[in-house]
């Protein structure tokens, strides 16, 4: 069956590995919204609420603000994962067709995977960093986690971009 696009709306299951990247990544956000409820009590009025691009803390905000990373996380399990039921709608290279097309919708669906859970990492690592700080249990990631966390991500899309080539 194809959309309106000439695309064919293809059931593929999930894969193991689709299950081991959201089993880490929900563990992650969920356990950081756990340990936020644990601490929130004890957190002082005032948190770390941005950082630089060296770790430093250049913002103190509201403990409130804490807030936001697990809404930001909510926020990207639900887009992300309408585009993992919907790889029909992705973006393609002009090579798709009906032979093909089960093979392109997986990989992309795989990217989509990985990138959603590897944000919700990143944002729960985000929280506890910023609960750890305020609470005085420790002054942070510092100045490696955000070239660490951008090359990690960067290489998840390269590689992808590189198994996808080798789709006939």
């Amino acid at each position: 069956m194809s959309n309106s696009a000439g695309q064919s709306n293809i059931t593929i299951p999930k894969t193991k590995s689709e299950s081991v990247w959201d089993v880490f990544g929900y563990l992650f956000y969920i356990g950081s919204i756990i340990f936020l409820i644990a601490v929130w009590g004890t957190l002082p009025d005032k948190v770390p609420a941005h950082y630089n691009a060296f770790g430093v803390v250049d913002r103190w905000g509201s403990k409130w603000e804490l807030l936001i990373l697990p809404g930001v996380g909510l926020f990207i399990i639900l887009f992300m994962q309408f585009l993992e039921r919907h790889p029909e709608i992705h973006n393609y290279p002009k090579r798709l067709n009906e032979t093909n097309a089960a093979q392109f919708y997986l990989h992309s669906r795989k990217l989509i995977n990985r990138l959603k859970n590897a944000c919700l990492i990143i944002f729960s690592l985000i929280l506890f960093e910023s609960a750890m700080i305020a609470l005085d249990w420790g002054s942070g990631f510092g100045g490696w986690f955000l070239p660490v966390t951008i090359f990690g991500t960067v290489i998840l899309v390269a590689i992808s971009m590189m198994e996808q080539r080798k789709i006939q």
